[in-house]
């Protein structure tokens, strides 16, 4: 019973996190239309900024400066954005697939950065991080865990009370309305540019707390965190969900993250053991069957965008089902 509710935990501490980083990329796609390529850099760039500020020193290494945890997530999230914004500068005035094109570069650079930097990123053995953060208010052992998802859930639902807020709010009409149609936004005397670059900028930040979060949950990183797979993994999480709805992003997390760790136990249980050898390159094409299936099938995801419409108000004197109006 012990070991259900450890991996209960597990399950549910991973998939906050990665709905975390969904939340940041409905903001940037669902929300903006840019077509962000890159998840897995600013990922991996919350987690070993993370890592690298909040560790603990090591030799021959850049980093270990032992700072409070919350600060070191921050950080994370900060450097992720920092990314984003001098990434946002070079490739915000490309579209759709060109967009695509450039950020998923970024993120294949990034990863050859982790791989080859041992003096910054420990190279291909990785980065270890601090043991056990907030180990003093949460004890060890299942309770540590149950703690540790806790603050991963009030993470969570401050992340998702603040896009709310954001999308309701006039800001985020106006990104609507770029989405939709730039040119019109800009006659109407708005800087598309600027606003475009201020959410991939505020998505990256959401995406690298994420990753500090990941990093934090199993205190250590590697390149294998941040390969593509990665990006299309949260890619996949959002089409299922539907774009544009932050409550369809975060139950299409739930429901991929369920189909993954089920796929992978399936196949290590009772697939030949000549076949399981290929598990990890099955659960892929897994991934790209679900993104491919669900833009055949159901493009706008389970639970789409909800765009609320305000009826116009009814003038004195108009009858049931007739609005009023004012002749000029």
């Amino acid at each position: 019973m012990i070991g259900v509710l450890s991996y209960l935990v597990f399950f549910a501490t991973m998939a906050s996190i990665l709905a975390i980083a969904v939340l940041g990329l409905n903001l940037q796609w669902g929300n903006t239309g840019l077509f962000n390529g890159g998840v897995a850099a600013f990922f991996g760039m919350g987690a070993y900024v993370t890592l690298i500020l909040g560790g603990l020193p090591q030799p021959d290494r850049l980093g270990g400066f032992a700072l409070p945890y919350l600060l070191a997530l921050l950080g994370g999230g900060a450097g992720a954005g920092l990314l984003a914004w001098v990434v946002g500068r070079c490739t915000l005035h490309l579209r759709h697939d060109y967009l695509a094109i450039a950020t998923f570069g970024i993120a294949i650079t990034f990863e050859n950065v982790a791989r080859n930097a041992s003096w910054l990123t420990g190279g291909a053995q990785g980065l270890r991080g601090f043991e056990k953060p907030l180990q003093d208010t949460f004890g060890a052992g299942l309770s540590y865990n149950a703690g540790f998802l806790a603050f991963v859930l009030c993470v969570l639902a401050l992340v998702y009370l603040f896009l709310e807020r954001l999308v309701a709010s006039p800001f985020g009409r106006l990104l609507r309305g770029i989405r939709e149609d730039e040119t019109a936004a800009r006659s109407l005397g708005k800087a598309p540019a600027r606003i475009r670059l201020t959410a991939f900028v505020t998505g990256a930040v959401i995406l690298g707390l994420s990753g500090g979060l990941f990093a934090t949950f199993y205190g250590f990183v590697s390149p294998q965190d941040v390969l593509p797979i990665l990006t299309f993994q949260i890619w996949a999480m959002l089409i299922v969900g539907g774009s544009g709805n932050n409550l369809g992003a975060i139950i299409g997390t739930v429901l991929v993250w369920a189909a993954w760790t089920l796929s992978g136990w399936a196949l290590s249980r009772f697939a030949p053991l000549d076949m399981q050898l290929y598990t990890g390159s099955i659960q892929y094409i897994l991934i790209g069957s679900v993104i491919v299936a669900m833009l055949f099938w159901r493009p706008q995801g389970l639970f789409p965008e909800r765009l609320l419409i305000s009826r116009p108000a009814r003038s004195r004197g108009t009858t049931s089902g007739q609005t009023g109006s004012t002749d000029t």
